[in-house]
């Protein structure tokens, strides 16, 4: 985890993602106009440091080994910390854009916005504001346009961020092997999210599991 920065007196903002190169390209963008007080590799580290320096934003990555973005903003609420959320991510998947929005973030946006535009997107989420990239709102509306308490998947939201990560990468043909090496975690724990996934799902094998998730476009 890195040390705070000095910079600008305005929003402060703590910086969580697992590749440290990206985390330094974020916080010099954003030390134009923000003020960053601290970054983490981790999720555990996220939690922590979070907490510590009490940040009125934290731009977060949704996929990171031990639970990702939605296991940080459940272990920082947990903490009882007010601080804002906003997702930062490759991907545009209306899987991960809905979790984390279920989990407690006020915007998402990918990592192809621009350097502008993303401090732009820091400030309104400061503001109140919700933010999202274009083509991700339409996800948010549809998922939400009935009542605000109805699960989208009942299924689905019986798995853990985690759980769905695996779930993800096994519906797309990936061995354990080759799971454990996206997601930083051994082939035994791989096997237990899979076991899990296919006990809470009433699935029986990993064709199921596949034809499961294809039927609900999450591959």
């Amino acid at each position: 985890m890195t040390a705070p920065t000095r910079a600008a007196a305005g929003v402060t903002v703590f910086v969580v993602d697992d590749h440290e190169l990206f985390r330094s390209g974020v916080r010099s963008e954003l030390s134009r106009t923000c003020r960053i007080v601290g970054d983490a590799g981790t999720v555990e580290e996220a939690v922590a440091g979070i907490v510590r320096a009490d940040p009125d934003v934290v731009l977060l990555d949704v996929h990171m080994p031990a639970g990702g973005g939605r296991g940080v903003i459940e272990g920082v609420r947990l903490q009882g910390s007010k601080a804002q959320f906003l997702a930062l991510s490759v991907s545009d998947a209306a899987e991960d854009v809905i979790g984390i929005i279920r989990a407690g973030a006020r915007g998402y946006v990918t990592k192809s916005i621009s350097a502008d535009e993303l401090v732009a997107a820091v400030h309104r989420v400061h503001d109140g504001d919700v933010v999202f990239s274009p083509r991700l709102a339409g996800f948010v509306l549809d998922a939400f346009a009935g009542e605000s308490d109805q699960p989208i998947d009942p299924e689905l939201d019986l798995l853990t961020a985690r759980e769905r990560e695996t779930l993800r990468f096994i519906a797309r043909g990936y061995t354990y092997k080759e799971v454990a090496s996206e997601l930083h975690i051994s082939v035994k724990t791989v096997e237990t999210h899979v076991s899990a996934v296919l006990r809470k799902l009433q699935l029986s094998n990993r064709y199921e599991l596949t034809r499961w998730a294809s039927d609900r476009r999450l591959v």
